[in-house]
C-alpha cells in the first residue's frame, strides 16, 4: 500500500476454525479449516480488495497465529503497521459450526485474548488523523482496556473529522448479560455517522425488525443506518428518507463475514463517490453493489478467504444485470 490509509478498521483479528462440512455441530465436526477473520479485519481486507487504501489497528498474540494473521493482512494489501503484539495473551480463536444453509454458531476462546488488551496509549493519533473513515465494531467495547482504546480512537476520529462507521455485531456469549450487551452496543451509537445492524440485532435492541423499529435508533449525527437481512437485502434510513434494496440469491456455503463484506463494499462506495450526497438512486445503487459483494462472500468458506476482488464483483453484477 502506498500513501496513508483512507480507512482504518479497529478491533479484533482472529482465527476462525470452520468445519469442512455443513449441518453438523461443533462436537460432531470431524475436521476444521483454519480461516483468518475478525469482523473489523474482514472489513479492512474487503476494502483493500476493492481498491481502497486500508489500515488495521488492533492487537494479536506474539505467537504463530498472530504472526500468520499479520502476514494475511499484508498479503492482502492492508497496512499492518499499527498491529500490536502481546506476549501476555494469545491470539483469539473462534470455532464456527455451520447449518446446511450456511448459518453459524460460534464458540470463542478469549480468556482473555490479545485483542482485548489493546490500550489507549497504543492508539496512534497521527496515523488515524490522516484517514477519512474509522470503522469499529462492538466487540472491543466489552471490557477494559480495549474499551478505553476504542473510545480513544473515536475521540481522535471526531477531532479530525473522520466519518465513523459502526457495526453492532452482537456476539451475546461474549457479554456478561443481555442488558450489558444492549448498554454496551448503545454506548457509542450516537458517535457514528454510518451504522450497520442486522435484523436480529435490531430486534435485540428495540424489540422490532422493521424500519419502524430502526427509526427509534436515529440520532442527530446519523447519516445512514442500514438493516441487513441476508439474501432478502437491506432496509435503510437517511436524513432524507428511507427505503429497501433487494438482495441476491446464491448457492450459500458459509455466511461468515457476509455482513463485514457488505460494510466494506458500502464504505468503498462512500469513499469513492459518496452516494449519500448524490441522491436516493445513487445510494440504492451503492447498496445493491454492497449486497452483491456480501452474497458473493457466502459462496466460499471462511471470511477473509472468501472476500471477492473488485473484478469478481464487477463480473457478478454484469451477470446479474448490472
Amino acid at each position: 500500500m502506498t500513501g496513508s490509509p483512507q480507512a482504518v478498521a479497529l478491533g479484533e483479528l482472529l482465527i476462525d476454525f470452520v468445519p469442512e462440512e455443513n449441518g453438523v455441530s461443533l462436537a460432531e465436526a470431524r475436521a476444521f479449516v483454519k480461516a483468518p477473520g475478525g469482523a473489523p479485519a474482514n472489513v479492512a481486507v474487503g476494502l483493500a480488495r476493492l481498491g481502497v487504501r486500508a489500515g488495521f489497528l488492533g492487537k494479536v498474540g506474539d505467537d504463530p497465529f498472530g504472526r500468520y494473521l499479520a502476514g494475511v493482512l499484508t498479503e492482502n494489501g492492508v497496512d499492518a503497521s499499527q498491529l500490536r503484539y502481546d506476549d501476555g495473551a494469545r491470539t483469539a480463536l473462534a470455532f464456527v459450526s455451520l447449518t446446511r444453509g450456511g448459518e453459524r454458531d460460534f464458540l470463542f476462546y478469549r480468556h482473555p485474548s490479545a485483542d482485548m488488551r489493546l490500550r489507549p496509549d497504543e492508539i496512534d493519533a497521527d496515523y488515524l488523523a490522516g484517514a477519512k473513515v474509522l470503522h469499529i465494531g462492538s466487540i472491543g467495547l466489552i471490557q477494559e482496556p480495549s474499551r478505553s482504546a476504542t473510545l480513544r480512537a473515536l475521540d481522535v476520529a471526531e477531532e479530525h473529522g473522520l466519518r465513523i462507521s459502526y457495526d453492532a455485531n452482537l456476539r451475546l456469549a461474549l457479554w456478561p448479560s443481555p442488558d450489558a450487551a444492549r448498554e454496551g452496543i448503545r454506548s457509542v451509537w450516537r458517535r457514528a455517522q454510518v451504522i450497520k445492524i442486522s435484523d436480529d440485532e435490531l430486534e435485540f435492541l428495540t424489540g422490532g425488525r422493521d424500519l419502524a423499529a430502526a427509526r427509534t435508533l436515529r440520532h442527530d449525527r446519523l447519516e445512514l443506518l442500514v438493516v441487513t437481512r441476508g439474501a432478502a437485502g437491506v432496509g435503510y434510513l437517511t436524513r432524507q428518507g428511507e427505503g429497501e434494496v433487494e438482495g441476491f440469491r446464491v448457492e450459500t456455503v458459509d455466511t461468515t463475514g457476509a455482513g463485514d463484506a457488505f460494510t466494506a463494499a458500502l464504505l468503498a462506495e462512500l469513499l469513492e463517490r459518496d452516494p449519500l450526497a448524490a441522491g436516493r438512486g445513487a445510494l440504492e445503487a451503492a447498496l445493491r453493489r454492497a449486497n452483491a459483494y456480501a452474497a458473493l462472500t457466502t459462496t466460499r468458506r471462511g471470511a477473509i478467504p472468501a472476500l471477492p476482488s473488485r473484478q469478481q464483483l464487477k463480473a457478478f453484477l454484469t451477470e446479474r444485470g448490472g
